[in-house]
């Protein structure tokens, strides 16, 4: 069998995406496989991290494996050696490479010269890691996929981007709430859209966060300003005045609806504190969730299963 990467939502089956929040479902329940035993897995960081790192080193060691972390100071993509050579030397040591960088491009030509499955941990582009645990995040709270209406309120960045790709292969819909200048970018949205021909989703842009807001099951926000974006951020805080979610934005949803946060959250930017800490945010079970749907990408691209 070829080896698979996981670079972006798109590079998923819907098929896929459903087996793959069934057996995170397994696993959070109790599921005591051990696809990785005797494997290595090398987490290939130049970006710090806090969930990512931890739910990554955690789920290989449930899973049999060993993990170790390279930060940006033994990598150096592209600076101490390229990308095709960092590839290929890790190729030589283990079986699987987890990398959170800030290209996608980078990404790319790892997984071009690995041959071991290369998984994106995040990227500038992209964060599949994070909408898997997101949409496991979502079924659980709502007990379905299929026509959940989620509202994403903030920048059209990689969170968005992978979640609109993930909406669409599971039949969500979801419309994304952006400043002008800060909308997804119209070649994501094409693509989302593409990929919702075949699950009756609906993605949808607006400028209006009480349009997306209104009678959504879920409502999703994000950092405005991400990490290497901080030279931005005076001028973001700006821009984005109006997107904040707070509790009369909450009103606008419906009254069972949940609110979501990839975290590390900003109180008083993005999300007041009284959403983020109140009875309908599951940011904390999202964040735990990355755990349970990592150790399903893993075992699926590196375990054999």
């Amino acid at each position: 069998m070829p080896k698979r990467d996981l670079l972006s939502m798109a590079d998923l089956t819907p098929r896929e995406v459903s087996a793959l929040l069934g057996r995170a479902i397994q696993m959070k329940g109790g599921d005591a496989a051990r696809p990785l035993a005797g494997k290595m897995v090398a987490l290939l960081f130049e970006k710090p991290s806090l969930r990512t790192r931890a739910s990554f080193d955690v789920g290989v060691h449930q899973l049999g494996g060993h993990a170790f972390y390279m930060g940006p100071q033994e990598v150096g993509l592209g600076v101490r050696e390229p990308v095709a050579d960092v590839a290929r030397v890790l190729t030589r040591y283990v079986d699987g490479i987890v990398a959170r960088v800030f290209a996608q491009s980078n990404l790319e030509e790892m997984a071009r010269y690995a041959t071991v499955p290369v998984i994106n941990a995040l990227s500038d582009w992209e964060h599949p890691c994070q909408t898997l645990a997101d949409l496991l995040t979502v079924y659980e709270k709502k007990g379905r996929l299929e026509g959940v209406r989620i509202a994403f309120v903030g920048d059209g960045n990689n969170v968005a981007r992978s979640l609109a790709l993930g909406a669409a292969l599971v039949g969500a819909c979801l419309t994304i709430a952006s400043p002008p200048k800060y909308t997804l970018d119209d070649a994501s949205l094409l693509r989302a859209r593409e990929l919702a021909k075949g699950t009756a989703a609906e993605i949808s842009t607006t400028h209006e966060p009480r349009e997306a807001a209104k009678d959504a099951d879920v409502v999703y926000t994000d950092v405005w300003a991400s990490m290497g974006q901080e030279e931005e951020a005076r001028q973001r805080l700006r821009a984005f005045k109006g997107f904040q979610v707070d509790s009369q934005l909450m009103r606008l949803a419906r009254r069972d609806a949940v609110f979501m946060h990839d975290l590390p959250a900003h109180r008083g930017e993005e999300v007041t504190n009284e959403v983020i800490e109140g009875p309908r945010s599951v940011a904390f079970d999202q964040a735990e969730n990355r755990l349970h749907a990592q150790k399903a990408i893993m075992e699926f691209l590196l375990g054999g299963r």
